[in-house]
């Protein structure tokens, strides 16, 4: 393995990294060296085969089951990659609870039920505190750590409004922040990569033609993101090059939000 990449010698969990998103994140990070845990719910032939290619492109990988939704799961799946391996660098939580992206069939407000909301906090934010809460003790020992969530740009600019979904993401940003604020003493660095629309995804899938056309006019750069788009600002913040940031998010969209 050629000491010059970026992430060699380094331990990663991403959660959710089976499909889309995740799998590209997983992948990226393996091109850089890095020895990458790929989570998954439920889906274990397509979580293999990115661990497969993980392993194709010259990083280590191994692909783990646990519901990020539970704590004792989590606390398993962490315990075990530190038992493996010695160690744990970085953290990207990036596993979305089940949502449908679709601007014609959204919920209105006055149909949506707080359920709807604690489903969709559960998944953004409790999945997060679950493996932060396993992950974080792993850093302070070291002193040092990086971990990515995965926000979304809809908090800035929600050009749909989709209520549970957005809220429980901008729930996350602030957990986030206040993490940050906590372990930066630590040596432990907290930051969100927000994306806007990534197009092709399962979760983007049902999004229509007409739609996605006219967020690439209201866009500066005129396109959808791709996962892989996502995927580099995911590796930057994980990366030394960003040593001297904490509690930030940057937005991959393209230039939709400007901040």
């Amino acid at each position: 393995m050629s000491a010059d990449r970026k992430f060699a010698g380094k331990v990663v969990l991403v959660t959710g990294a089976s499909r889309g998103i995740g799998a590209e994140i997983a992948r990226a990070f393996a091109r850089e060296g890095a020895t990458v845990v790929v989570n998954y719910l439920s889906n274990a032939s397509a979580a293999q085969a990115v661990a497969e290619q993980c392993q194709a492109l010259g990083g280590d990988a191994w692909a783990v089951q646990a519901d990020v939704g539970s704590a004792p799961a989590v606390q398993a799946m962490v315990d075990s990659i530190v038992q493996e391996t010695g160690r744990l660098d970085v953290v990207v939580n990036n596993a979305l609870r089940h949502y449908a992206f679709d601007p014609r069939r959204r919920t209105a407000f006055d149909a949506l039920s707080w359920h709807d909301y604690q489903s969709q906090f559960d998944g953004a934010v409790g999945a997060a505190f679950n493996v932060c809460q396993a992950a974080v003790p792993h850093f302070k020992r070291r002193a040092q750590g990086c971990i990515v969530n995965i926000a979304s740009n809809l908090v800035e600019h929600p050009v749909v409004p989709y209520h549970d979904y957005t809220t429980a993401k901008a729930a996350l940003v602030a957990f986030s922040r206040n993490l940050a604020a906590e372990l930066g003493p630590h040596g432990v660095r907290v930051n969100c990569v927000a994306p806007g629309l990534v197009y092709p995804t399962q979760a983007s899938g049902e999004t229509q033609a007409a739609f996605r056309e006219t967020l690439i006019t209201a866009t500066p750069l005129r396109r959808i993101a791709r996962p892989e788009d996502v995927a580099g600002p995911v590796l930057f913040l994980a990366s030394d090059w960003s040593g001297f940031m904490t509690g930030q998010v940057l937005f991959v969209d393209g230039g939709l939000v400007m901040r």
